[in-house]
């Protein structure tokens, strides 16, 4: 499954000439996923890879520079019609802001919500899940891990051709667990595979939590039903963005700052 990251913005407090202001951009398989949202954020999107109908948007903290970019955004979707629902997860706080925001934005035909998280909460997706984690920023500020659930082992054709499988049907019954022609799955398919990591640190001193999430064996939180904190209007509800804009993190666990990177299309760092 494809996983990659977009720099739509990678400039602090203010735009320059020629970065916007944080936002980054992770596709996963057809999961479209935006952390942090600072002003300009839709024009970014709009002239490089387009401005999709995100899925989720997360925000590492209230600065007006993580999140300004989401009221013109969201009016966007509404102009276009929008039907998906979204919804914008942030620390404690962003609720009451988005609140403040709709008289920016007006009323939303598309459903939207906005949850506040705690660290140790997590965000289930399709085979991954997000989880917040404390910084060292001023005032409530998260970093984020996105930890996709261990891959299948390699499936291996040759071996399995040889073990009696015909390509086709065989191979696919062989990689959901049947047994074909005697050959059971575990002879024709590796061992499972470490799942993928990118974590996202937002504006940080260098800290413990960002750190160990880094790692490959740092261990997020245990998932637990996130605390929810989101003012309903009928079908629709108020939101709040997520993600990073100031950081990415290196395997050698030093956190770098997203201001050294060029706004461009890259493969994602994978941990």
């Amino acid at each position: 499954m494809e996983l990659s990251v977009f720099f739509a913005g990678t400039a602090g407090s203010a735009p320059s000439a020629r970065r916007g202001l944080p936002a980054l951009l992770v596709r996963r398989g057809a999961d479209r996923i935006l952390f942090d949202c600072g002003e300009g954020t839709q024009r970014q999107l709009v002239r490089s890879v387009g401005l999709a109908d995100l899925h989720k948007v997360f925000i590492t903290h209230l600065h007006a520079d993580h999140w300004l970019g989401l009221p013109g955004m969201l009016k966007s979707f509404e102009l276009r019609d929008r039907e998906r629902p979204l919804t914008v997860y942030g620390p404690p706080g962003i609720a009451a802001l988005m609140k403040a925001m709709r008289l920016i934005y007006g009323r939303l035909s598309f459903p939207f919500e906005v949850i506040e998280l705690a660290p140790g909460d997590a965000v289930a997706g399709d085979e991954d899940a997000i989880h917040p984690f404390s910084v060292a920023h001023r005032g409530p500020a998260y970093g984020y891990a996105l930890v996709e659930a261990p891959r299948p082992g390699r499936f291996d054709a040759e071996l399995a051709e040889r073990l009696g499988g015909a390509p086709g049907p065989d191979f696919g019954r062989l990689q959901r667990g049947e047994v074909v022609a005697g050959g059971r799955p575990e002879q024709g398919i590796g061992p499972t595979r470490e799942s993928r990591k990118i974590v996202i640190s937002g504006d940080t001193a260098p800290c413990e939590p960002a750190a160990s999430s880094a790692t490959r064996r740092g261990r997020c939180s245990p998932p637990r039903r996130c605390r929810a904190t989101s003012t309903r209007s009928r079908s629709r509800s108020w939101s709040a963005a997520l993600p990073s804009c100031c950081a990415g993190t290196r395997s050698t666990r030093r956190p770098i700052r997203s201001t050294l990177l060029p706004d461009c299309y890259i493969p994602a760092r994978l941990l």
